[in-house]
């Protein structure tokens, strides 16, 4: 979503986030400002580290026809999450923005609206949940493999994907069955990136909502971002999207309505390629140990020209082409100045 910082007249972009305690701002942008951010003590902590955090105290965030003040903003280095959404970062909106509203997000038309809080009536044919709210959401929901398992996870629509669990919450509750496939992916967050294996679950319940053969992420949760075991996990926003939402923690409300997203089918694609906007260029990153794209020869490094004579730079339009379950797709590369094509075979998780 778009917003300004304090009388900075240019339009950034922030990423709205339940899993975030707080409202941070890109560190790159706060040199350009020419800003000087106060030390602190306080450190943040996400899938691939642990760091202390300087602060912008006492700002404000300016929104289309709302000034919000008085937030205090950790800085951050948001490159990694530019790189991989294509576009710049600038920052992200938490708790202390979320908490002082009534958000209603709406999936279909894109649309984010902000209400003071009071008394508001739910539209009909959706679901109340009712979470637990320190800073983040947490919510009760039921998992399903081997075995069933009801516990608490974190409401994260800032995470793009459907679950996440740890390694010991996967080995403490024997969720999965013996003979479970795993296929290794490489995933972005706080801290850098992290290396996770991705498989499917039989179920996931959601309140009334059920949704079968779910891809989740698992991996070795050193820095215990998913606060096990009081969590077993987060649920993402693929799973979230799904629904048009009203949050309002005042009332420790979430509001879910299934949207036109809600049968969308979930994607089973597998390459093991991460690709990357970076100077312009859309780039090869991390290529996953035994996976198609590293059996196809494609290399970290690798500067996509074209995938499916689609030479638009779009990093986008990629990844949606590499989610299609089409079979074999062709990507034009430049390596050591040479021009290649390589035939990368999209395989299913399932």
């Amino acid at each position: 979503m778009k917003g300004q910082f304090a009388s900075f007249p240019d339009s950034l972009n922030f990423i709205l986030d339940t899993g975030s305690g707080g409202i941070s701002l890109d560190s790159t942008r706060a040199a350009e400002f020419g800003l000087k951010p106060e030390p602190s003590d306080r450190s943040i902590r996400g899938i691939a580290g642990i760091r202390k955090v300087s602060f912008l105290n006492n700002q404000t965030l300016r929104l289309p026809n709302l000034v919000i003040d008085s937030l205090n903003f950790h800085i951050n280095n948001y490159e990694i999450l530019t790189n991989v959404y294509g576009e710049r970062i600038d920052g992200i909106i938490g708790y202390s923005v979320i908490s002082r509203y009534i958000i209603k997000l709406n999936y279909d038309s894109s649309i984010i609206e902000f209400w003071s809080q009071g008394n508001l009536k739910y539209p009909k044919g959706g679901y109340l949940l009712k979470p637990f709210i320190s800073t983040l959401p947490v919510q009760i929901a039921r998992v399903k493999d081997e075995r069933t398992i009801t516990t608490r996870f974190l409401y994260d629509i800032g995470a793009g994907m459907n679950m996440i669990f740890s390694t010991d919450f996967i080995s403490d509750s024997s969720l999965l069955t013996k003979k479970k496939k795993f296929f290794n992916k490489e995933a972005e967050g706080l801290g850098g990136k992290i290396d996770m294996v991705i498989t499917v679950i039989k179920e996931v319940k959601l309140g009334p909502y059920r949704f079968r053969k779910v891809p989740v992420y698992i991996f070795d949760d050193v820095y215990n971002a998913t606060s096990y075991p009081y969590l077993g996990g987060l649920i993402g926003n693929d799973i979230l999207r799904r629904f048009n939402v009203i949050m309002n923690y005042e009332k420790r409300d979430i509001h879910l309505l299934p949207n036109s997203h809600f049968k969308d089918p979930f994607d089973y694609a597998y390459t093991g390629l991460e690709l990357y906007y970076i100077d312009g260029k859309v780039l090869v990153g991390d290529v996953a140990e035994k996976s198609p794209a590293e059996e196809a020869g494609l290399k970290e490094g690798d500067v996509v020209v074209s995938i499916d004579k689609n030479f638009s730079q779009n990093l986008q339009q990629y990844k949606y082409t590499l989610q299609s379950l089409k079979g074999k797709v062709k990507i034009i590369v430049t390596r050591d100045e040479q021009l290649l094509e390589i035939e990368l075979k999209v395989k299913s998780i399932l």
